[in-house]
């Protein structure tokens, strides 16, 4: 006797890309590519945030901004 169950796995089997005609090497081959270049590209955005960043540090420092002359406090009175 078969089960149901059985019946259901064997009808919900997973196709073989070799069964299509399509090696399985040749498919790695097409997926390389664009992880390659999104690898690369994550490099390429992560050094120019970390630049940024640099960058805005050397705004904030404080020695290149301008001195503020305020009036002292006890001329006022």
């Amino acid at each position: 006797m078969s089960s149901p169950l059985n019946n259901k796995l064997r009808d919900t089997t997973a196709t073989n890309p070799s069964v299509l005609g399509i090696p399985t090497e040749f498919l790695l081959s097409l997926a390389t590519g664009p992880l390659l270049f999104g690898v690369i590209s994550l490099e390429a955005i992560f050094s120019g945030l970390q630049a940024a960043g640099i960058s805005s540090e050397e705004v904030f420092r404080g020695d290149r901004l301008p001195i503020l002359h305020f009036p002292d406090a006890s001329t006022n009175d």
